[in-house]
C-alpha cells in the first residue's frame, strides 16, 4: 500500500466535514419541522441501527451512545414517547428492563423527509462498478472505525478536566 499525500488526505477529511455539516443542517431541519430536538433524532437513529443489526437498544445503552446522563435520557424517552416516536416494552427476559424501538409513525415520518436524499444517495453508486463500490464500503467503514475510536479516546482522556461527553449538555455545540 502506497502512502497518502498529506494535502489528500487533509482534501479527503474537508469533504467528509462538509457532508457532515450538510447532514446534521438536514437533521436540524428535520427535528425543528417536527418539534425535536436534534439530540432526539440522533437517538431515533440510534435505535433504527441497533434493531437494525438485531441490538437491543436499553435506556442505558442509548445513554452511551448519545453520551448524556440517565437524567437527560429520560427527558429524551419521555418526549420522543409523547410525540409518538418511540416506545418502551418490557423485555420479556428481564421485567426489570425496558426495549427501545421507533414507532411506525416515526419511519414514516423520517421516510418522507430523508427518502428521497436516500434514493439520490444510492443512485450515485450506480455510476461505480461492484470492485469501486466495495472500496467505498470499506473506506466509510474504516473512517467509522476512526471516529468511534476517537471518541473513545476523547471519554477517557483525563488531564483534570472531565470529558467531553460529560461536560456538555446533550444538543449543545461541541
Amino acid at each position: 500500500m502506497q502512502s497518502v499525500d498529506p494535502d489528500e488526505g487533509a482534501q479527503t477529511v474537508h469533504r467528509l466535514r462538509a457532508l457532515a455539516v450538510e447532514l446534521n443542517l438536514l437533521g436540524a431541519e428535520f427535528a425543528q419541522l417536527h418539534g425535536l430536538h436534534t439530540t432526539d433524532l440522533r437517538a431515533l437513529i440510534c435505535i433504527l441501527d441497533a434493531d437494525r443489526t438485531g441490538l437491543a437498544a436499553t435506556p442505558g445503552w442509548l445513554g452511551s451512545q448519545l453520551g448524556i446522563n440517565s437524567a437527560s435520557v429520560t427527558a429524551l424517552l419521555d418526549r420522543t414517547e409523547k410525540a409518538g416516536l418511540i416506545r418502551r416494552d418490557r423485555d420479556a427476559d428481564d421485567r426489570r428492563r425496558s426495549l427501545l424501538a421507533v414507532t411506525p409513525r416515526a419511519v414514516d415520518l423520517g421516510q418522507t423527509f430523508f427518502g428521497p436524499l436516500i434514493d439520490r444517495t444510492a443512485s450515485v453508486l450506480d455510476d461505480f462498478d461492484t470492485a469501486e463500490r466495495a472500496t467505498i464500503s470499506r473506506f466509510l467503514d474504516g473512517v467509522n472505525r476512526a471516529v468511534t475510536v476517537e471518541r473513545q479516546a476523547g471519554a477517557q482522556r483525563t488531564d483534570g478536566a472531565e470529558s467531553r461527553s460529560r461536560t456538555r449538555r446533550a444538543g449543545d455545540p461541541a
